[in-house]
């Protein structure tokens, strides 16, 4: 008897990219807001050399995944978009149990992609491997939630704020933003 279960196929007959810049511009517009989404742009960010190498620098990682948030409805691997599952502060997660990450409160084609595998968008076990080799130092005891429904304005002001606060207070030498 055979137990292996066949995996679904892929259409690849779709050539053309997603329009997803496009599709944002109109989402917002159809929201009823008076002009088209604007992409955050800050070219005067100098780049800032790292102050010790990474193989002795404690990593973050920052991530778009949010915790389960309960009534919220399905969250899970392959739970259609869910708005209710949103977040809406900066938190703080243990490492040690980041169990579930989900996300189903963001956009993504669920045609091509699940949140099946949670290293696709919480890469925690690249890290741990990263560490073992000595690539870096070590990883920080907490991961930090970044929400993803903010104006540019207030992910700069408070988010951002926020977030600096975390890594500073955990003496976190690099962060490793994974948005999703």
């Amino acid at each position: 008897m055979n137990t292996t279960q066949a995996t679904p196929e892929l259409d690849h007959s779709v050539t053309q990219p997603i329009p997803y810049m496009q599709r944002l511009r109109d989402y917002y517009l159809a929201l009823g807001y008076g002009n088209p989404y604007q992409w955050a742009n800050h070219r005067d960010v100098p780049f800032t050399p790292l102050k010790k190498p990474l193989n002795q620098s404690k990593i973050g990682l920052i991530t778009t995944s949010g915790p389960y948030k309960e009534g919220a409805g399905e969250q899970g691997p392959g739970a259609p978009y869910n708005a209710a599952a949103k977040f809406y502060k900066v938190y703080a997660g243990d490492i040690a149990s980041a169990d579930f990450l989900g996300i189903s409160h963001l956009g993504y084609d669920r045609k091509y992609t699940t949140a099946e595998d949670i290293n696709s968008f919480f890469p925690l076990n690249a890290l741990v491997k990263a560490q073992e080799l000595g690539r870096i130092g070590e990883i920080s005891n907490r991961y930090y939630g970044a929400p993803t429904n903010r104006s540019q304005a207030t992910t700069v002001s408070q988010d951002c704020a926020d977030l600096t606060h975390l890594v500073q207070e955990d003496e976190v030498d690099v962060v490793l933003l994974v948005p999703n």
